[in-house]
């Protein structure tokens, strides 16, 4: 099999480079207390952190889609600003264990790496840089710098474009069906992080991922395995 050189790595961020469920957890039912509601199991919202605010509220208020469930979503979006910005918390977004190993390699080897991400461009930039991740990146893409997000794949065109390098060249790791889609309409290699905010009824390995991974070492062992290459075509 013809191999070529990696040139990127991209990473979705919540579930995916990021532990950052924590924040929704404390947000999420401080909302609902103030609005009387009962808590909302933690371990409900983490498994539905990926599938973004309105599906969150939608659960949180068994709401359908409608205005109640968009005024519900701008007033979560709200309370979820102002807790990230509060840096006394202590449920900061902390990178997966094995991600700042990899990230460090990727540098070392002089492999752009960078972000693409569904979450809105002011909450994204405030937890990277809380992790000292933001200067390191070679690209950031959120939902306000293309017309289509994800699944759609102009974010990750607009990535390596920011980054410097071929989709064909690149991988994209992420949590969700949406970004295994979207890694594969862009022509990349997809790899699905099984440790990510993964709903109780979905199953990764039917996304069809390229790799299916449980860690963050996992990948960065496959990656030293294969002498940082990936096959020059990708099904």
């Amino acid at each position: 099999m013809m191999m070529k050189a990696i040139e990127g790595v991209f990473f979705d961020l919540d579930g995916t480079l990021l532990d950052t469920a924590e924040d929704f957890v404390i947000t999420v039912n401080q909302m609902l207390a103030d609005h009387q509601h009962p808590g909302m199991d933690g371990h409900l919202i983490r498994q539905n952190v990926s599938a973004g605010s309105r599906a969150l509220m939608g659960l949180a208020f068994n709401l359908t889609p409608g205005d109640e469930l968009e005024q519900k979503r701008a007033l979560f979006l709200q309370y979820y600003d102002r807790h990230i910005q509060d840096h006394s918390r202590t449920t900061f977004a902390r990178p997966y264990p094995g991600i700042l190993p990899l990230i460090d390699e990727l540098e070392y080897r002089d492999i752009a790496w960078g972000i693409v991400t569904n979450k809105p461009r002011p909450y994204a930039l405030a937890l990277i840089q809380q992790t000292g991740l933001l200067e390191r990146s070679y690209a950031i893409v959120c939902p306000e710098d293309v017309k289509q997000p994800k699944p759609e794949p102009e974010a990750l065109f607009l990535a390596c474009k920011q980054a410097g390098c071929s989709p064909e060249s690149s991988i994209y790791i992420g949590d969700h069906l949406r970004d295994i889609e979207a890694g594969k309409k862009a022509g990349m290699l997809t790899v699905a992080a099984h440790y990510g905010y993964i709903n109780e009824g979905d199953d990764p390995m039917t996304w069809d991922a390229d790799l299916n991974i449980d860690n963050a070492q996992q990948l960065h062992r496959w990656l030293a395995a294969h002498h940082w290459k990936i096959p020059a075509t990708t099904t």
